[in-house]
């Protein structure tokens, strides 16, 4: 697919703005995903295209917190593992089936994370008791939010955050580094699978990807040396655009109704 100097440099500048809003608080796609529609990438590509340069992104905010000793890759090799083999199933299964269903539920749990972190004046501050095993959290919050992200993905970051907070008590910078590790590894799964089917355009998606990398590590820092005070607001602001987002496009109705 051919694409004028113009619009691949648009779509590099929208990589690195995803990228770095996506390291702080997710939902990255929420901007990436519609420029490449818009662009005129057919959706399927346009799916598999967004998982090939959020890998980038997700692996240099990953490696810039492994680096800073954010996270233990030893201590998460379960939770990582998990979230592989829940990716891979999603990405396998939304070839199959129709995602419609997620629609409907998704906006209603990203609201209630903002919910939860707007209203809950403790949330993110850590050190409390883990709600759940190590072994048991992979096993339940990697596969599962792993084969969302897979099968369908918005907001696949807020849910790892929330669980990490809400479950494992983990502090909110903390919360944000051990997410990006499970967001690569669900991307990086689900990408294989995309791979397979021959969908990426590695052209556009290579160009993004320089874009989301950059932007990504300069999230990561962000995140470093501003912390609680940004992440909280940032994850309540982005799950709230990304509901309203999803909600408008199930009612297209509403802007009809209101022009």
């Amino acid at each position: 697919m051919d694409l004028s100097l113009d619009i691949l440099g648009l779509l590099f500048l929208v990589a690195g703005v995803a990228g770095f809003i996506d390291a702080i608080a997710g939902g990255g796609g929420m901007l990436t995903v519609p420029a490449l529609l818009a662009a005129g990438v057919p959706p399927a590509q346009a799916l598999a295209t967004n998982k090939l340069q959020g890998s980038f992104g997700s692996f240099s905010a990953s490696l810039y917190f492994i680096r800073n000793g954010l996270v233990s890759l030893k201590e998460m090799r379960n939770a990582i593992v998990m979230t592989f083999i829940g990716s891979a199933i999603g990405a396998e299964l939304v070839q199959r089936l129709d995602a419609g269903v997620l629609t409907n539920v998704i906006p209603v749990l990203l609201v209630c994370i903002a919910l939860y972190f707007l209203l809950a004046p403790q949330a993110g501050q850590g050190g409390g008791e883990p709600k759940l095993s190590a072994n048991m959290f992979a096993l339940t919050v990697g596969t599962g939010i792993g084969f969302y992200d897979g099968f369908f993905g918005p907001g696949a970051g807020s849910l790892f955050t929330v669980c990490f907070v809400a479950i494992a008590q983990c502090g909110l910078v903390e919360a944000t580094a051990k997410t990006k590790i499970l967001n690569f590894t669900s991307n990086f799964a689900a990408l294989l699978f995309f791979i397979f089917a021959g969908l990426p355009i590695w052209e556009i998606g290579l160009v993004m990807a320089v874009g989301g990398f950059l932007g990504a590590r300069m999230g990561a820092k962000v995140v470093i040396t501003k912390g609680r005070q940004l992440i909280r607001p940032m994850v309540v602001l982005v799950s709230m655009a990304m509901a309203i987002k999803l909600l408008w496009e199930q009612n297209p109705q509403w802007l009809q109704s209101m022009l």
